[in-house]
């Protein structure tokens, strides 16, 4: 009888720790299953038909603003307004959309084109960062000036000055054709800076090697050289003498311009500068560091302005 008691106790036990088992592994299981099927908080795409519509003609307005310089008529926004909207405003039509306006080739609302107009805006805003904003009039009022002393150099038999006043002829007519030549991809944005750098009007805006060799960096980097920069680029601007800078050999002025626009920083420059204008914020390090693997991918500068563009910050959509 005893002996009966006791094994059924211990088949009790065994069924009871067989049970107890069972339930540790399911739980494990489940936790593990869990664990796998986790969803992330806030990783839903997000939903922009509560975006008011005077939100969306403020972001149709603004991007006309800073990508043509100037606003939509009214005709335009209703278009472009249902545009978005068929859209839902996903940044996937967003960036569709600023697309359109910064290379569609037909006329638009008394203008050759939207393509047209981005690059004229593009290219004055260039001159505005780089040479104070100096017209194209100008630029031609100082060629007529070079070509009469041309002739009067011509006349009397000085071949120097001749030579040096085509030279600044054709300085001032290539930034005229940087529009152009950009547009239509015969130059990169790096050859429409030394452009931009290297012609009288900046000269005049930066007297001097001290002036010229700083400006270019804070121009085109957002900084000042450090002073073994600015020792090995005065020897290439000043003196003509050979030098070594960011690792490249150059010996003139011509040879120093083609080295600042050429490294990893003029990039970092551009980017800087389109948030400054677009956003009037610098660049965090994540968004300074995915914007330059883009621009060292593709060299597409507009594409950097586009992502800029298409932002929930910039727009003000806070769905």
């Amino acid at each position: 009888m005893c002996t009966s008691v006791r094994l059924s106790k211990i088949t009790v036990f065994r069924s009871v720790g067989n049970m107890l088992l069972i339930l540790l592994i399911f739980q494990l299981g489940s936790a593990c299953t869990r664990e796998r099927l986790k969803v992330e908080p806030d990783n839903d795409a997000p939903w922009y038909g509560d975006v008011p519509t005077i939100l969306v003609e403020n972001y149709v307005n603004r991007v006309f603003i800073d990508l043509l310089g100037r606003e939509p008529v009214d005709s335009e926004m209703t278009v472009h307004v249902q545009y978005l909207r068929a859209g839902d405003l996903s940044k996937a039509r967003r960036t569709d959309w600023i697309r359109i306006l910064q290379t569609d080739t037909v006329p638009a609302a008394g203008d050759s084109s939207y393509q047209s107009v981005y690059y004229r805006r593009f290219y004055e805003m260039t001159k505005v960062r780089l040479l104070e904003g100096v017209s194209d009039s100008y630029l031609l009022g100082q060629i007529g000036i070079l070509q009469f002393g041309i002739q009067v150099d011509s006349l009397n038999g000085d071949t120097i000055a001749v030579n040096k006043k085509r030279a600044n002829v054709a300085r001032y007519e290539r930034i005229m054709q940087c529009e152009y030549d950009y547009r239509f991809g015969l130059i990169a944005l790096d050859s429409v800076c030394a452009r931009m750098v290297d012609n009288p009007v900046y000269d005049f805006i930066n007297m001097n090697s001290f002036n010229f060799i700083n400006a270019t960096f804070d121009n085109l980097y957002f900084r000042f050289p450090t002073q073994s920069e600015f020792e090995r680029a005065y020897l290439m601007v000043d003196a003509s003498q050979p030098s070594t800078l960011f690792g490249r050999p150059g010996s003139n002025k011509s040879d120093y311009i083609q080295i600042v626009v050429a490294q990893r920083e003029f990039w970092q420059g551009w980017i800087i500068w389109a948030y400054k204008t677009l956003l009037a914020r610098d660049p965090s390090t994540s968004e300074l560091y995915a914007a330059l693997l883009q621009l060292n991918a593709d060299k597409n500068f507009h594409t950097t302005l586009s992502n800029i563009l298409i932002s929930d910050e910039y727009a003000h959509f806070n769905p």
